[in-house]
C-alpha cells in the first residue's frame, strides 16, 4: 500500500514568507527552506523580524487570505488521492496552513503550530515532531505503507531519500545539481506520471 507524501509551499501553493515579504516590503523575509538549511536558525531569524517592524500573525494572515494555490494543484491532488492516500508534510504551521486548505479540497495535512502572544505577535513556534517529514515517513514505513515524496528544499531531502520513489518538484539548481540521483519535474502531469508507474509496478 502506499501513501504520496507532498511538500506544501513550493509544490501546491506559493512560499507564504516570499508573499508576505512582499506585501510587507520587508526583503528579508524573503529567505526560505530552500536557501537555509537549518529550519530553527531560519524561523528565529523571521521571528525577530517581524518583532522588529511590530507585525504579527494578524498581518500574515491577511497575505494568506489572498494566496492561491498554484495553477493546476488542486486537480492534480484530487487526481492523485483517487489513486492513492495523499499527506502533506509541512513545516508551515496550522494558522498558515488551514485556509489554504479549503482551497485545495481539505487534504490531510501534518504540520506545526505557533506560539502567539499579546497582540498576535509570534513569540515562538513548536515542532509536531522533531526531523518532522523524515520522522513521518518513517512512522508511516513502520505501519506497512511505501511511500512516495516530493519537495522542493532543503528538509524535504529526508523524506525523498527514505522513500521507495522520491521527486524534486520545481526545486533550485543547486539542490537539483547536488541531488541528480532524484528526477526533477516542474509539471504536475510529470509528477503524477512518475507516481502512477510506481503504484502500477
Amino acid at each position: 500500500m502506499f501513501i504520496t507524501c507532498l511538500d506544501l509551499e513550493g509544490v501546491l501553493v506559493p512560499e507564504i514568507w516570499i508573499a508576505f515579504a512582499d506585501a510587507s516590503g520587508i526583503p528579508e523575509l524573503r529567505i526560505t527552506t530552500r536557501d537555509e538549511p537549518d529550519y530553527d536558525k531560519l524561523m528565529k531569524y523571521r521571528i525577530n523580524i517581524l518583532k522588529e517592524h511590530k507585525l504579527g500573525l494578524k498581518e500574515i494572515q491577511e497575505t494568506i487570505a489572498k494566496i492561491d494555490p498554484m495553477p493546476g494543484a488542486k486537480e492534480f491532488l484530487d487526481n492523485l488521492r483517487s489513486i492513492c492516500q495523499v499527506i502533506i508534510i509541512s513545516d508551515t504551521f496550522t494558522q498558515f496552513a488551514s485556509p489554504l486548505m479549503a482551497k485545495l479540497g481539505y487534504p490531510t495535512i501534518f504540520c506545526n503550530s505557533l506560539e502567539v502572544g499579546a497582540n498576535d505577535e509570534i513569540i515562538g513556534y513548536k515542532m509536531r515532531v522533531e526531523n518532522s517529514k523524515l520522522t513521518t515517513v518513517k512512522a508511516l514505513q513502520s505501519i506497512g505503507y511505501d511511500t512516495i515524496a516530493s519537495g522542493d528544499s532543503f528538509n524535504d531531502l529526508g523524506m525523498i531519500k527514505a522513500s521507495k520513489a522520491g521527486y524534486l518538484f520545481r526545486s533550485t539548481e543547486k539542490i537539483i545539481k547536488d541531488y541528480p540521483q532524484f528526477p526533477a519535474f516542474t509539471e504536475y502531469s510529470q509528477l503524477l506520471n512518475a507516481i502512477k508507474e510506481v503504484i502500477s509496478k
